[in-house]
C-alpha cells in the first residue's frame, strides 16, 4: 500500500510539473508575442555632431519643455557616456554608433587616413564607382564601402526581409552614408555650393524620389537667407563668453564675430549655399527635410519597424569656427532645442506619441579654445608638427640613414615604409620603438605607443585602452601620438577634437519612447552600447562587429 501510495504521489507530482510547464512554455510564448507587438513602429537615431554632454546641462535654463527637456525627463539619461576609442571624428563616430563596435573592428579609423596598399589619403565615404544623384557635381560619389561590418539599420532590415525602411539624412555626406548602412533605401545628404539641395548617390537609387525633388524645387532653402541673430535676448546667455573676443573665428566680409551676422551678404556675393551649413539653419533644414522624410517615406505606417537616422552637423561646423565657448554655439543649442519639439511633435501627429523610439548622442565632443584656457592659466597650448620637422627628419637621418622612413603623418599617427626598414634588415618594432622615444622629447607630446604594443597588449583602461580600441590592425599606423591635455593640432580661433582625452570623449546618450525606463544612470557607458541595446529592444539579431554591451537599465 505504501509503495502504491509512492507511485501516485510520483505521478501526481509529473502531473502538475507538466501542467506548470506547459503553462510556463504558454506564458513564455505569450511574453514573446508580446515582446514583438510591442516593437515601435519607427526607431529615430539623433546624432549631434560635436555635443559635448555639459552643454545639455549648461544650457538646460534656456530649453524648453518639449525638446531636450523632454528626452531627459520622459526618458533615460546615460549621464557618464563616452567613446571608448580615439580618434574621436566624424566618421568613426557615426559608424561606432550604428555598428556597436569601435574602429579596430569596423575600419573607419578617421574621417580620412592613410591607405598603406595604395599609398594615399583616402576618405571615409568616397566611392567612385558610383555617381551622383540630384547635382552634376562629383558631391554623390559614395557608399559605405569602407565599414567592415553591418550596422543596426542593416540587421533591422535582414530582420524585416528588407520591408522595413532605412533612411538616413544629414548635411554631411558621411554622417549619412555611415548610419545608413550598406543596406539603407536611400541616404541623402546636403550639397550646398551654388544649388542647395539634397543629393544622394547611385549607390541607393538611380534618381530622386518625387517628394525629394519637390523639396528641392520649393523655397525650402531660400527662406534660410536671412541674417543670423540670437532666438534670445544675448544678455541672458550668461553661459558663455562674450561676443567679441579673439577666440573665434570671422565669416568674411565680417569685421567682428559678433551677432547678428550677415548670413546673406555672404549668400549673395559668393552664390555658395555652404555658409547655411554654419548657421543654425542648417540644422532647421535638417529638420525640415527629416520631416518631408517622414511624410514621403511613409515611415511608421506599417508593422515593420522603419529606422530614420538624423545627424545634425550645423554644431560642429559652428563650433570649430566659434569655440565651445562661444555665443554662437550657445544660441545653436537653443535654437536645436526648438528643431527637436517640433521633430517630437510631429512624430506624436504622424506615428504616434506611443509608437516609436528616439536615441540621441554625438559622434565626438570637443576641446575649449586653448588660447582661451591659456588665458584663464589653464595649462592648454597647440602643437605644430612642421615645427618639429626638421628637427625629427635630422633625427631619422642620424639614426637610420635616411628620413624616408616615415611615408605619412595624419590623425596623430606616423605611418612607416616597411619596405624602407626591410632593405635596412632591422625590426619594424625596433624602429618603432626607437622613433616613440624620440618623440616623447617634443613639447606638446604627452604619450607615445607603438603598434607592436597595440598588437601585443590587452589594455583595459585609460589611454591605451581608447587608442587600442581605435586601432586597426590593416589600416592604422606604426606611432600614435598623445598629445597633452588642453593641447591640439588647430588654428589658434575655435574648438576641435580627435584626441583620446575625455573632452572628446564623454558625450549625451539619451532614451525615449517606446519601451524605454524613465531614469538616468551615472555608471559608464559607452558608444559601442548604443547598438546592441537597440537591438535588444527591436528583438533583433545584434550588428556582426558589436562589441558593446545592451545597457538593460535602459529598457523596460
Amino acid at each position: 500500500m505504501q509503495k502504491k501510495n509512492q507511485l501516485l504521489l510520483v505521478v501526481l507530482c509529473l502531473i502538475l510539473f507538466g501542467t506548470l510547464n506547459g503553462f510556463g512554455q504558454k506564458n513564455q510564448k505569450n511574453n514573446e508575442n508580446t515582446n514583438l507587438k510591442t516593437s515601435p513602429k519607427l526607431v529615430v537615431g539623433i546624432v549631434v555632431d560635436q555635443m559635448r554632454y555639459d552643454y545639455l546641462t549648461r544650457f538646460w535654463n534656456h530649453f524648453d519643455e518639449g525638446g531636450f527637456k523632454r528626452l531627459v525627463n520622459e526618458g533615460f539619461n546615460c549621464k557618464n557616456n563616452h567613446f571608448n576609442y580615439a580618434p574621436t571624428s566624424t566618421g568613426p563616430g557615426h559608424t561606432s554608433v550604428y555598428t556597436g563596435a569601435a574602429p579596430a573592428t569596423h575600419g573607419v579609423i578617421g574621417n580620412n587616413w592613410y591607405d598603406k596598399e595604395a599609398g594615399i589619403s583616402v576618405y571615409c565615404a568616397s566611392d567612385d564607382r558610383y555617381t551622383s544623384v540630384g547635382t552634376a557635381s562629383e558631391a554623390g560619389k559614395m557608399s559605405p564601402h569602407r565599414m567592415n561590418v553591418t550596422t543596426i539599420t542593416d540587421e533591422l532590415r535582414l530582420h524585416t526581409q528588407m520591408r522595413g525602411k532605412t533612411v538616413a539624412v544629414a548635411l554631411k555626406d558621411r554622417g549619412a552614408v555611415l548610419p545608413g548602412g550598406h543596406t539603407a533605401n536611400a541616404a541623402y545628404w546636403f550639397h550646398g555650393a551654388d544649388e542647395g539641395d539634397w543629393i544622394t548617390s547611385t549607390y541607393y537609387m538611380q534618381e530622386l524620389p518625387k517628394w525629394v525633388n519637390d523639396f528641392n524645387a520649393s523655397d525650402a532653402v531660400e527662406k534660410y537667407k536671412k541674417p543670423w541673430n540670437t532666438a534670445k535676448v544675448i544678455n541672458t546667455y550668461l553661459e558663455s563668453g562674450s561676443d567679441n573676443n579673439t577666440y573665434e573665428g570671422l565669416f568674411e566680409t565680417e569685421k567682428t564675430p559678433t551677432f547678428p551676422h550677415s548670413t546673406p551678404n555672404l549668400l549673395d556675393k559668393k552664390k555658395d549655399f555652404e555658409i547655411i551649413k554654419y548657421t543654425p539653419y542648417g540644422n532647421r533644414i535638417t529638420t525640415d527635410f527629416a520631416l518631408a522624410a517622414i511624410e514621403g517615406e511613409d515611415l511608421g505606417k506599417d508593422e515593420a519597424t522603419d529606422f530614420l537616422a538624423i545627424s545634425y552637423s550645423s554644431t560642429d561646423y559652428i563650433g570649430h569656427k566659434f569655440g565651445v565657448n562661444s555665443k554662437e554655439v550657445q544660441d545653436t543649442y537653443i535654437q536645436l532645442d526648438v528643431d527637436l519639439q517640433n521633430l517630437l511633435n510631429t512624430l506624436d501627429r504622424k506615428v504616434g506619441k506611443d509608437e516609436y523610439t528616439v536615441f540621441l548622442t554625438a559622434d565626438h565632443g570637443a576641446i575649449d579654445v586653448p588660447a582661451y584656457l591659456s588665458d584663464q592659466k589653464i595649462p592648454a597650448g597647440y602643437f605644430v608638427y612642421d615645427s618639429i620637422k626638421p628637427k625629427f627628419n635630422a633625427f631619422l637621418q642620424y639614426k637610420f640613414g635616411t628620413a624616408n622612413v616615415v611615408k605619412n603623418f595624419s590623425n596623430y599617427q606616423f605611418f612607416l615604409d616597411h619596405k624602407v626598414i626591410k632593405n635596412m634588415d632591422i625590426e619594424v618594432a625596433k624602429v618603432q620603438e626607437t622613433i616613440a622615444n624620440e618623440l616623447l622629447n617634443y613639447k606638446g607630446i604627452d604619450r607615445v605607443y607603438t603598434g607592436h604594443q597595440m598588437m601585443q597588449n590587452n589594455y583595459t583602461k585609460g589611454i591605451p585602452y581608447i587608442l587600442q580600441n581605435g586601432y586597426n590592425q590593416k589600416r592604422s599606423g606604426d606611432v600614435l601620438v598623445v598629445l597633452k591635455p588642453g593641447v591640439i593640432s588647430y588654428p589658434r580661433t575655435g574648438s576641435t577634437h580627435g584626441s583620446p582625452q575625455i573632452y572628446d570623449t564623454h558625450v549625451p546618450l539619451l532614451f525615449y519612447g517606446k519601451g524605454i525606463r524613465k531614469g538616468s544612470m551615472v555608471n559608464r557607458t559607452e558608444i559601442p552600447d548604443i547598438a546592441p541595446t537597440i537591438a535588444t529592444l527591436l528583438g533583433i539579431a545584434f550588428p556582426n562587429g558589436t562589441t558593446g554591451e545592451p545597457i538593460a537599465e535602459v529598457l523596460e
